[in-house]
Order: structure tokens, then sequence, then C-alpha cells
């Protein structure tokens, strides 16, 4: 998703902490490592255990206690997994909590609505950070994983965001040479299992998503019909590229997203190009945040339908939308959320065989 401007910059104040776990860089490490790949088998007291996470070995030498967790896709992940007792804080939220998460949500502290301080997360005494995004743990995000790393706080990002074929230096949102696929997003829930020792309820998690997208694409066709993805922002529109987490709700629905030609994730794309592609559907991300303009699927419909270059738009004239939350147009365990309401959009339209 597009991401939220950057808070400034703090000096780290001095933190003294004996933590349960132990992060050091990988020498050889690559960056595009699949979850779960490289991963070593724990002991047979199930510890010490070492993850391959996006080019750094995570060694865990016994389930954290005081995890804080720096973006809402993670965030979700844990509460999912039954950890919100071992939470100490969450940050950067696009949307309100998933359904049937409200009462882990309000159990754990959030430290902003936004990006917090270095400080304020150090303030938590973490032993384990999780990201959804390598932005949010490198320059100009919280902090980088190196500056955690000295104060003995191992960390983990999501592997969707450093998954083989995905660019992080090709500007914006980065880029994908390849397609995401929900394994990646299942890789991730079985590495957090995997770290907490909770596997048996990880298999169980990945299980139910799997079981939830046969349900919601089976004897779905949509083949022939043109989707376009709008994120957020109206005078220069952030637009689902071809192979991030909207690529992947476009595949298992067997609909064609209208700009699968661009492998950049959310790029900026004006609005005669738009009209230009004439999608069938427009799939509307429905935000509660406040950093851009057009955040909700309200004031996405009320410009679509004034301005004059989308208002002749046959899906805006036929009122074919689809709205979808922030996270579910991310990689992330709400992926299969998208994958649901899109499917249902699109029966509910009449525009299945």
């Amino acid at each position: 998703m597009p991401r939220a401007l950057p808070v400034p910059r703090r000096r780290a104040a001095a933190l003294l902490l004996a933590p349960a776990l132990l992060l050091t860089a990988c020498g050889g490490g690559s960056g595009d490592n699949d979850a779960g790949k490289g991963s070593d088998r724990p002991a047979a007291s199930g510890y010490p255990l070492t993850l391959d996470n996006c080019g750094h070995q995570v060694t865990v030498k016994s389930a954290p206690q005081r995890v804080v967790s720096l973006n809402q896709g993670t965030t979700e992940i844990l509460f999912s997994l039954g950890l919100a007792d071992r939470m100490a804080g969450t940050a950067t939220w696009t949307d309100p909590v998933m359904k049937g998460l409200e009462e882990a949500d309000a159990s754990v502290p959030r430290l902003a609505d936004s990006s917090p301080s270095f400080e304020k997360v150090l303030d938590t005494e973490p032993d384990f950070v999780t990201a959804s995004f390598v932005s949010t743990l490198g320059t100009g995000g919280v902090a980088t994983r190196e500056q955690f790393e000295k104060l003995g706080v191992p960390t983990y990002v999501s592997p969707a965001d450093c998954s083989a074929g995905k660019d992080n230096d090709s500007g914006g949102d980065g880029s994908r040479s390849k397609p995401l696929g929900l394994d990646t997003v299942y890789g991730e829930i079985r590495d957090l299992a995997r770290a907490f020792d909770i596997e048996e309820r990880g298999e169980e998690l990945v299980a139910e998503l799997k079981e939830r997208v046969r349900k919601a694409t089976d004897g779905l066709d949509a083949s022939g019909i043109s989707l376009m993805y709008w994120f957020a922002n109206s005078q220069s529109p952030y637009l689902a590229g071809c192979c991030g987490a909207p690529g992947a709700i476009t595949r298992e629905t067997g609909a064609e997203n209208v700009f699968s030609d661009t492998h950049d994730e959310w790029p900026q794309i004006n609005w005669e190009t738009v009209a230009d592609r004439d999608p069938d559907v427009i799939v509307l991300g429905d935000l509660t945040r406040k950093s851009q303009t057009a955040e909700t699927a309200e004031a996405k419909i009320r410009f679509l339908e004034t301005n004059p270059a989308t208002r002749h738009l046959a899906a805006v004239k036929e009122k074919r939308y689809v709205l979808l939350s922030g996270q579910a147009m991310n990689p992330s365990i709400r992926t299969v959320e998208g994958i649901e309401q899109v499917a249902a959009g699109l029966r509910d339209l009449g525009l299945t065989k």
C-alpha cells in the first residue's frame, strides 16, 4: 500500500535489555527469501530456532513475551494466532481491526495510529519487533533493523515485502518482477507460529484461510472482466499494478487487472489513462486513516461521479463498485478477505459465468 509520510528521525535513548531473543545479520543472506525457506528446525526442546528472514538470521532462544508490531498486517496475524497476551504495543493502522479481533485489539496498547517514534517503541521494553514493510524498519521509518539489533531487540519483516521478485529500491512502493502468491502470506504465519512454539495453531490458521479461499471461488468464472484497484489519492491516484496483493485477488477470481502491464506495486496513474482502459469494475479502498485525499470509499465514489475524466466510465455510470479495506489490498492475512469480497461483489453485480 502507499506508505504514510515517515516520522522525523530521533536520537535513540539508551536502553539496557536482557532479551530472550538475539538477532544477527546474515553475512551472505539475500533480501528475497520466501517465508519458511532455509529455516533451521528447532532442537528437541524447541529452541534455539533460527528463521531466515529478508536476509537476516533471526535466532529465537525462547518464545517472545513483549512483542511490538509496527504495522496492522503483522498485528492481525499475531492476534489471529492468539498472541495478544504476548504483545506490548501496536502501531500504524489504516482500518478498524479485523472482525473477531476486537477484544484482542482492546487489550494491547496502541502506540500510534501512524508510525511511533523509536523511543516510544523502546519504552515498552520489547523483546521482539515485527513489521509488514521493509520501509517501516529502514531509513526514514521507525528505526532500522540494525538500530534495534544494537540494543539486543530482534526484528521480523513480512516476507511478502522482500520475497523473490520484490524490488524495494525502485522508487515509491517498489515493484515486483514476479507475482505475489498466497503461499508467502501463509509462510509468514508459519514463521511467527514457529517462533512462538505454536506451530499447530499456525497450521490450523493456514488451513482455515485456504478453506475460505476455496469457498469464495468455488464455481466462480470471472474471465473477461476487468478490474481496477484504487487505494487512495484523487489528484494522483495510487492504482494497483500487476503483482501485489490485488494481483493475487484478481488471479484467484479469474478476472483481469486493467493495469496488469504495470509492475510497480502502487503506481500513480492519471485519470485520462484510466478512462482509456475503462475497467468493468472499480475496487475501492475504504480507509479510515487521513493521510491522503479520497481515503474513504464514499469520497472516492463522489470524486468518480463528478470528475469529467471519470464520470463517463462504464463502471461509474453503472455503479459497479466493490469496497475493500486498505488491509485487504495489502499482502496480509486480509488478502483472503479481499478475495471473498471481490468474488461476492462480482457475483452480486451479475458479472460471473
